[in-house]
């Protein structure tokens, strides 16, 4: 479980608590025991099975895709995802691919509903790009209607594997991938994914220069002397 789930359970039973010794009933109670029962099952971090192979490119979260398309980007032609979070998605982040981060950048904007098309470059979002073995992939963490935090726990600069947990969206949101044109997909409109789990798509191996994906890195959503963008 990520922490915040303790941090808001352990808090609301607290209250609920102090509202039982303050009436002397549960009553009162049952509602913030409901909201801590809530939370605690919201911010839930299972164990995922991370695929290996060669070029393989998996979800960075959980969720409904809503879109794929092929779009034009300053550096040619991509591919992109759309994967919607709904509240009782795991919102917990992971990498979409092994390799070195090489832009981390947190931009503030609305909070549009997630399922909106202009929510991919209107809302508050934390873009990350990940280069692989030969080619790169950029993952946008996007607030939504409901959302107002976004995490991000790495620097540019640091190494990460191909399911590894790298931060959370709070609530409601949504995730979009940017895959080389080369990639072939391995999903369409209207499928459910696992994030670490699900292979949105694989590059074809004459793109690949060794890929050096390890055993399947778990990690840690919060590891030390990690920092993580904010919303409001």
């Amino acid at each position: 479980m990520v922490r915040d789930g303790y941090i808001y359970g352990l808090t609301l039973l607290v209250v609920a608590g102090a509202v039982v010794w303050a009436t002397h009933g549960w009553a009162w109670a049952l509602i913030p025991v409901l909201l801590a029962a809530f939370f605690l099952w919201f911010f839930r971090d299972p164990e995922r099975a991370i695929p290996d192979g060669v070029g393989l490119i998996v979800s960075p979260g959980d969720g409904l895709v809503t879109e794929t398309v092929s779009i034009d980007t300053p550096g040619g032609p991509r591919q992109r995802i759309s994967i919607f979070l709904s509240v009782f998605d795991v919102h917990v982040n992971r990498s979409p691919i092994a390799g070195v981060l090489t832009s981390v950048r947190y931009q503030k904007g609305l909070y549009l509903n997630a399922m909106n098309p202009a929510s991919a470059e209107r809302n508050e979002q934390n873009v990350v790009t990940v280069q692989g073995s030969g080619y790169e992939v950029t993952f946008k963490q996007i607030a939504g209607l409901l959302a107002r935090r976004i995490v991000f726990n790495y620097r540019e600069g640091d190494r990460v594997e191909r399911g590894q947990r790298v931060g959370l969206i709070k609530f409601g949101s949504r995730v979009d991938v940017i895959l080389p044109a080369e990639a072939e997909l391995r999903v369409k409109v209207g499928e459910r994914v696992r994030g670490g789990a699900s292979v949105l798509a694989a590059m074809p191996k004459s793109q690949v220069s060794g890929d050096s994906s390890l055993t399947p890195a778990q990690g840690r959503l919060f590891p030390s002397g990690s920092q993580g963008g904010g919303a409001k």
